[in-house]
């Protein structure tokens, strides 16, 4: 294997006072709080009547009351016989019992284990046996309750949950996250965005996205947490809803994919509210156009906006773009965050400065859970190797060109599919894009669009000339399928292009 080509941090504009390189190299922030619990301690004392939870259309906590529910939740879990280091099953819905859970888990010394509540029950069956779960919490199981209880024995190195890779090929792979994983996510966070220390309750972050997700939990809960501010929390997405909580709710923080963005723009409710307040403005998981990143800029006019790139073996960030590169460099998912090396493994041949990208950091995990041989062929030499296939520029801006599996070789020319998606995304009346490789007996495989537009009827010819503008001939797709109905995406964000292989029908070829 070629040698790892670190990335330069000379033109990286995030701080990285505080941080510092113990005997194994790992950056590391100094003065974080020891633990997670140590983390909302710090909160219950600091603000114990400040609003900590509400779960639209349910019930409000304060700091105060989210502990000591908390805690009974724990004394519950010993009465149920979880000792330390047992995992227990979290499969409530998004909303106040899973924050309940999952913090209650902490307390009693478990560990949680998020499932996705989208999982089929083969899916389910298989994380519950994987992870070796004492205790099921399932949707219909009412939370354990007890004599309070908060385990001392905790320490940065223990583990707080096992979140499960998205699966698209096989079965997920469970992914152990410390204290220390979790508080350096946060310190990222709260410093790629410059969020003021004091922020306190005017940091209200609106979760759309699920619990079960390490955007969900790792960068909106918990960073709310660190700050304390208010987690509030939609069980399911409804633009409806959405839209009315932005004001409702006093939001400041909001964080969705780029379609959902897409959407809420063309809402017609939309233009009718305030979203003064709302200062900050995250996207992830998916390629977004110029276009849309000015669009967005130009409706949230006092936000700063910002994209994150991460992954469930990172506790969610790995990059962040800031607000003064948004539209010029929307293709690039920014900079390495101050906790995390970011690395190229070159391919032999190709262009400098592309390759797969390596990380590593205290917020990265060592291995899989009770996977030797997925853990061999993805950590090597202490680093995590992302399967992306990344381009960095000059200025050490990282730019997704695919991921390795789904680059498209048309005749022996590669075709990044990331970059005609976000070719795609700037058409006329085009919400949403896929592309995939179509088998071809001649070239192998050529270039097709699964194309949604949110509402909107797409013109195909409109698009492939939209194309033509911004693509070399190869790449411009040559099959194109419009559909009715949102394509698929995972709980990050993104597209479930195995599922989308299976289901659609190409018709004929345009040129």
């Amino acid at each position: 294997m070629p040698p790892v080509i670190e990335i330069s941090r000379s033109h990286n504009p995030f701080a990285t006072t505080g941080v510092s390189r113990g005997t194994d190299g790992i950056p590391r922030y100094d003065g974080l709080p020891a633990t997670l619990l140590d983390m909302l301690a710090e909160q219950v004392d600091r603000r114990p009547d400040a609003e900590a939870l509400v779960e639209l259309g349910a019930g409000r906590l304060t700091y105060r009351q989210l502990w000591d529910r908390a805690a009974r939740v724990a004394g519950g879990l010993r009465a149920d016989g979880v000792q330390q280091g047992d995992r227990v099953a979290v499969r409530y819905p998004a909303g106040i019992d899973w924050v309940l859970a999952f913090w209650g888990i902490v307390m009693a010394g478990g560990v949680a284990v998020a499932v996705n509540t989208r999982s089929a029950p083969p899916e389910v069956e298989f994380v519950l046996s994987d992870s070796g779960a004492r205790l099921d919490l399932d949707a219909d199981a009412r939370l354990p309750d007890g004599q309070p209880y908060v385990t001392e024995k905790l320490g940065p190195a223990d583990t707080a949950a096992l979140f499960y890779t998205s699966g698209t090929t096989g079965h997920p792979k469970g992914v152990p996250t410390t204290h220390e994983a979790f508080l350096t996510n946060t310190e990222n966070a709260i410093r790629c965005l410059e969020q003021p220390r004091d922020l306190g309750e005017a940091m209200r972050t609106l979760i759309s996205v699920p619990l079960f997700h390490v955007t969900g939990c790792n960068s909106q809960l918990l960073c709310a947490t660190r700050l304390g501010g208010a987690s509030v929390i939609m069980p399911t997405l409804n633009l409806d809803e959405l839209i009315g909580a932005l004001t409702v709710e006093r939001i400041s923080v909001m964080v969705t994919v780029p379609a959902i963005y897409s959407l809420l723009l063309r809402h017609s409710a939309f233009a009718d509210i305030d979203v003064s307040g709302v200062r900050w403005v995250g996207y992830g998981g998916a390629p977004i156009a110029p276009s849309l990143v000015r669009s967005v800029k130009a409706a949230f006019a006092q936000a700063t906006v910002f994209n994150g790139y991460g992954m469930t073996e990172t506790a969610s960030l790995m990059t962040v773009l800031p607000d003064r590169d948004a539209v010029e460099h929307a293709d690039s998912v920014g900079y390495a965050v101050p906790s995390v090396d970011l690395g190229l493994v070159p391919f032999a041949g190709d262009e400098p400065g592309v390759g797969e990208l390596v990380a590593r950091g205290a917020n990265v995990t060592a291995s899989y859970w009770n996977r030797p041989e997925a853990t061999a062929a993805t950590f090597a030499d202490g680093w995590l190797h992302t399967g992306d296939v990344v381009r960095v520029d000059d200025a050490g801006r990282v730019h997704i060109v695919d991921r390795l599996k789904d680059i498209i070789n048309r005749g022996g020319e590669n075709v990044s599919s990331v970059e005609v998606e976000a070719v795609l995304l700037g058409a006329p009346n085009v919400a949403d894009a896929c592309v995939l490789a179509v088998p071809d007996d001649v070239m192998g495989e050529k270039v097709g669009a699964v194309l949604f537009g949110g509402g909107d009827e797409v013109d195909v010819a409109a698009v492939v000339e939209h194309c033509r503008g911004q693509l070399a001939d190869f790449k411009i797709p040559q099959y194109v399928t419009v559909v009715d109905g949102a394509l698929p995406r995972n709980a990050g964000g993104k597209l479930l292009k195995g599922r989308l292989r299976e289901q659609v029908r190409w018709g004929d070829q345009l040129r």
